[in-house]
């Protein structure tokens, strides 16, 4: 089991940025494929971004391609997502999740542990 924690959630502006960071613990994070995943209120959670265990092969969801950027410290047990030109539509709890396998995944069924999560408010 891989224990989950993210950080940097807070509340900006239309066009601003954050930088949301997930710490891990446990099994060995360098294992695991990472995601980073969205819930609004009254909304399915959504894939946002997938990073493989090297950090060698992402993935985006359309609507944040461009704009958010998927990375990880395998020496500091991090993952990072940073959100630019951020829109109120991006309005969300933030969870990272990890897998038990190395690859990347745009499923939520495929992330064995996941984060508490972290609130992102963009006023427009």
């Amino acid at each position: 089991q891989v224990q989950l924690a993210e950080s940097g959630g807070g509340l900006v502006q239309a066009g601003g940025s954050l930088r949301l960071s997930c710490a891990a613990s446990g099994r060995r994070f360098s294992d695991s494929g990472m995601g980073w995943f969205r819930q609004a209120p009254g909304k399915e959670r959504e894939f946002v971004a997938t990073i493989s265990w090297s950090g060698s092969i992402t993935a985006y969801a359309d609507s944040v391609k461009g704009r958010f950027t998927i990375s990880r410290d395998n020496a500091k047990n991090t993952v990072y997502l940073q959100m630019s030109s951020l829109k109120p539509e991006d309005t969300a709890v933030y969870y990272c999740a990890a897998r038990y396998y190395g690859g990347i995944s745009y499923s939520t069924g495929q992330y064995a542990d996941w984060g508490q999560g972290t609130q992102v408010s963009v006023s427009s």
